[in-house]
C-alpha cells in the first residue's frame, strides 16, 4: 500500500519520499540572472524540511528569451558553478534537485534553436550537479503553446536529442497542463520521459485540509494510463488525503508548492507524528509579497 513515505526509483534515483516541491515563483535573482543568497537560504530550508526532491522556479535557458524580473538564468557555461553550490546545499540533507528548464516567451522566433537549447541546459545542469531536469511545458510558456498545435512533436524532438548527447539514465521529466496533456503525454512516454507532472490553471483553485485536496486529479488519472510516473501538483494539504490519493489511484507521486511556502518544514514535522495539516488556505497573498512569502509568516516576524 503506498505511502508518503515511501522510498522510491525513478530512473536509478533514488527519491526517500513521493514528496516533491513543485516549481514555485521566486523572483530572488539579481538582474542578470544569478542566483542570490536569499534564493540558496529558500531552498536550503526546504532541503532539510524534508521533501523527497525539489523542482527548482522556472529558469530560462535561452538568451533571446523575454525575460521576468528575478528570473534565475541558464544558458551559459558562466552560471554552472553558482548552480553547483545550489545543488551540494541541497544534497546535504539526502534531497534531490531538478532544474526546471524553460523558454519563457511564447512568441519566441528561434524555434529551429528549441530543442539544442534544451541539451544544452541539460548538460549544463549535470554538470552543475542536478540529478535531473524539468521541461516546462505548462502555464502558457513556450512549449505549453507550441504543443497546442503540433500534439508534442517538439518534446519527442527535445528528448531525442537530450538522450542522444546524455544517454538514458538521466532523468528528464516535464510539466504539462492537464487541459492539453494527453497527445503530449503519450509522444513523451514514446521518447524516453521518466515522469510527468499535472498541473493547469491553478490560480483559480481553492483548496485547503480535506477540501478540494488534488484538485488536478481527473487529468492525472487520465494521464496515468500511459505506463509512467505521474507526479500530481494541486491544493494537497493534509497527509490522510494525500495517502488516500495514492493508495486509490495509480499517481505515484505528490508536489506541493504553497504549503511549502507557509511551512517548508512539513514534511518533516508529518514525519516527527504531528499530522496536522498544512495551515495554507489557499490565499494567494503569498504572489505579492517580495520572495513569494506567505503573509502569514511575514506578519510573525
Amino acid at each position: 500500500m503506498k505511502n508518503i513515505f515511501d522510498a522510491t526509483v525513478l530512473n536509478g534515483l533514488t527519491l526517500k519520499n513521493r514528496v516533491w516541491r513543485s516549481a514555485t515563483w521566486e523572483a530572488l535573482a539579481d538582474d542578470e540572472g544569478n542566483l542570490t543568497q536569499p534564493l540558496l537560504d529558500i531552498y536550503a530550508e526546504l532541503a532539510a524540511g524534508g521533501v523527497g526532491a525539489i523542482i527548482t522556479g522556472i529558469t530560462t535557458i535561452s538568451d533571446h528569451d523575454a525575460l521576468l524580473d528575478g528570473i534565475v538564468q541558464f544558458h551559459s557555461d558562466r552560471f554552472i558553478d553558482q548552480h553547483r553550490d545550489l545543488t551540494a546545499l541541497v544534497h546535504e540533507h539526502d534531497c534531490k534537485i531538478f532544474l526546471q528548464a524553460a523558454i519563457v516567451n511564447p512568441r519566441y522566433e528561434h524555434v529551429e534553436e528549441v530543442p539544442q537549447l534544451f541539451v544544452e541546459a541539460a548538460i549544463r545542469a549535470k554538470a552543475a550537479g542536478y540529478d535531473g531536469v524539468q521541461l516546462h511545458a505548462a502555464h502558457g510558456f513556450f512549449l505549453s503553446q507550441f504543443i497546442e498545435y503540433d500534439r508534442g512533436k517538439i518534446l519527442g524532438d527535445v528528448l531525442d536529442e537530450i538522450r542522444a548527447e546524455l544517454g538514458r539514465d538521466y532523468p528528464i521529466i516535464a510539466k504539462i497542463n492537464g487541459e492539453n496533456c494527453l497527445d503530449a503525454c503519450r509522444v513523451m512516454v514514446e521518447h524516453g520521459i521518466d515522469a510527468i507532472e499535472i498541473s493547469g490553471d491553478y490560480t483559480s483553485r481553492e483548496a485547503r485540509a480535506h477540501f478540494n485536496e488534488g484538485y488536478f486529479r481527473h487529468y492525472a488519472v487520465g494521464a496515468s494510463a500511459f505506463d509512467v510516473p505521474i507526479i500530481l501538483v494541486g491544493g494537497h494539504r493534509s497527509i490522510e488525503e494525500m495517502n488516500r490519493l495514492l493508495i486509490t489511484t495509480p499517481i505515484e507521486y505528490l508536489s506541493m508548492s504553497r504549503a511549502l511556502i507557509r511551512e517548508p518544514s512539513l514534511l518533516n514535522r508529518w514525519a516527527d507524528g504531528d499530522i496536522r495539516p498544512s495551515a495554507c488556505v489557499g490565499c494567494n497573498a503569498c504572489y505579492r509579497t517580495p520572495g513569494h512569502k506567505c503573509i502569514f509568516n511575514l506578519r510573525r516576524r
